[in-house]
């Protein structure tokens, strides 16, 4: 199986393409649920105050977190991101989507993003959980 069949992306076929994102996943395997990520380092040091920067530092966060269970970003079936600013985040898309791709590829899982008032650390602009599938070993 290839990272293209690894699951099966959901679209009625009379809407309009979904770009950058599935609306949904059908996936079959062992479910790994990764927590809160933020741009924060190992240490819990943030690096950087930028949006993108901390974006490309929670999606890492995230594929170290699937590592460990032996799983990739091609395992990722949703994201839910939480930012503080949506404005910022639309208005640095094309960073924050070079960002993605650099860390996740041209995989793009159910995807849901809420602009929040506040983040648990002060620094923090972005958070964003994942639930990934990985399949049963054949």
């Amino acid at each position: 199986m290839n990272d293209a069949t690894l699951h099966e992306l959901l679209h009625p076929s009379h809407w309009k393409a979904a770009v950058g994102y599935a609306n949904g996943v059908l996936a079959s395997g062992r479910t790994i649920f990764v927590g809160g990520q933020i741009g924060w380092n190992g240490d819990q040091v943030f690096e950087s105050d930028d949006f993108a920067a901390q974006v490309h530092q929670a999606l890492a966060n995230i594929v170290e977190v699937l590592r460990e269970a032996g799983a990739g970003p091609e395992h990722v079936v949703r994201l839910t991101w939480y930012v503080t600013d949506k404005r910022e985040y639309l208005a640095r898309l094309k960073e924050v989507g070079a960002a993605y791709r650099e860390v996740m590829g041209k995989h793009f899982p159910a995807m849901t993003m809420v602009q929040v008032a506040d983040l648990i650390e002060d620094r923090a602009k972005v958070e964003i959980e994942a639930t990934a599938v990985l399949p049963e070993a054949r």
